[in-house]
């Protein structure tokens, strides 16, 4: 009887297994190995605006009181990371951004970073340049405004700095 028993209980797992490698080996589909095509981050086209809720941005003339307002959210939510000059710390300094990037842009990477950073074709190349994710650092759309108006005054577009 024990001799039966260890037959069926051996004959099944040598059928399981047969099963198993049969169903594993050479199939119609293949796995790669690689991400399906919906997982895989693709940048979105680049407008240079940025992905968020800010488009078709037109500055008006440089306002000295609210890049201060801008020089003192900046100084206590960015510069951590981020210098006003052209030197890295953490993320890229900030020198010259206003010439090189759209406003719309600039204020999207302030208050929407994570998805810049996984769709927008600049800034997906900024995180692969300094391996490092910008966190949103709570900015309101206005902070974020006064925070440009400061990198225009930086970057010589303000009276103060002209």
């Amino acid at each position: 009887m024990k001799n039966i028993l260890l037959k069926l209980i051996t004959g099944s797992i040598m059928a399981a297994g047969v099963a198993l490698m049969a169903g594993c080996s050479g199939s119609e589909t293949s796995n790669t190995g690689a991400a399906p095509e919906s997982m895989i981050n693709k940048p979105a086209a680049d407008n240079g605006e940025g992905i968020g809720k800010f488009s078709g941005v037109t500055l008006a003339s440089f306002d000295a009181a609210i890049a201060a307002s801008g020089k003192t959210i900046f100084e206590s939510k960015c510069s951590a990371c981020h210098k006003i000059t052209d030197q890295k710390i953490v993320g890229p300094g900030l020198k010259g951004v206003t010439q090189r990037r759209k406003p719309s842009w600039i204020l999207n990477m302030i208050t929407n970073p994570e998805e810049m950073t996984k769709k927008d074709p600049q800034a997906m190349k900024l995180l692969e340049e300094h391996l490092t994710q910008m966190t949103f650092q709570n900015v309101t759309d206005d902070e974020a405004k006064a925070i440009l108006e400061y990198m225009r005054e930086i970057d010589g577009e303000g009276t103060a700095a002209n």
